[in-house]
């Protein structure tokens, strides 16, 4: 599955902690774009998607968010919950975020504008799509 923990280097003391987000450093595209989630109401999944071409860099500034991943050979769990550290999400994995915690601000920088054609919101049609796409090597068919 196209994804990987990006662990950040922090610089702080006493008087607080900082972490730099550079693209084509610890961020492995170019940012095209930034969003971020909070005051997530209890109970509330949110993603329920994948993107064709969208890389994503999500980070838990805040609080804790759970995301199940696939990508189309079966679902993964991951908790997000440290605020030095990235999960890096490539093209044609599903995502579905939910435990939110009542504190989490949940940010993602990504390597592409806003496309709504981008997004395959229907599981049934990921998962004929992601099938095409590890049987062609990567290319979406």
């Amino acid at each position: 599955m196209d994804i990987e923990r990006i662990q950040f280097q922090k610089h702080g003391d006493h008087g607080g902690m900082l972490v730099a987000l550079e693209q084509e450093r610890n961020v492995p595209f170019e940012i095209r774009r930034v969003y971020y989630v909070y005051a997530t109401e209890p109970n509330v999944h949110r993603g329920r998607h994948a993107h064709r071409r969208l890389k994503q860099l999500a980070v838990a500034v805040r609080g804790s968010v759970t995301i199940l991943l696939d990508d189309g050979t079966g679902p993964v769990e991951v908790v997000l919950n440290d605020p030095a550290q990235g999960l890096l999400l490539g093209d044609m994995v599903w995502r579905e975020l939910y435990d939110f915690s009542d504190d989490c601000v949940l940010m993602v920088l990504a390597d592409q504008f806003y496309d709504p054609a981008d997004y395959i919101t229907d599981y049934d049609e990921f998962l004929r799509e992601a099938n095409g796409f590890h049987r062609l090597g990567g290319a979406v068919a």
